[in-house]
């Protein structure tokens, strides 16, 4: 599974909208679809803020495996 792939999964466990996110992030509505469609990897604050929404880490949020 590639990271915006899991980014989509994330966001429809917790039954949220892209705008919701959007907000909570502190982020528009596009940028937050360029990373749920693969054109933009998010800066490393919005990766931390994602980790902590979904309550996982940073590995588990970007699918590095050992």
């Amino acid at each position: 599974m590639t990271f915006s792939e899991h980014l989509l999964s994330l966001r429809l466990s917790k039954g949220l909208k892209q705008q919701e996110l959007a907000e909570t992030l502190g982020i528009s509505l596009r940028v937050y679809q360029y990373y749920e469609h693969g054109d933009r990897t998010p800066p490393l604050e919005t990766l931390i803020a994602l980790a902590y929404l979904y309550d996982i880490s940073l590995d588990e949020l970007v699918c590095r495996e050992r």
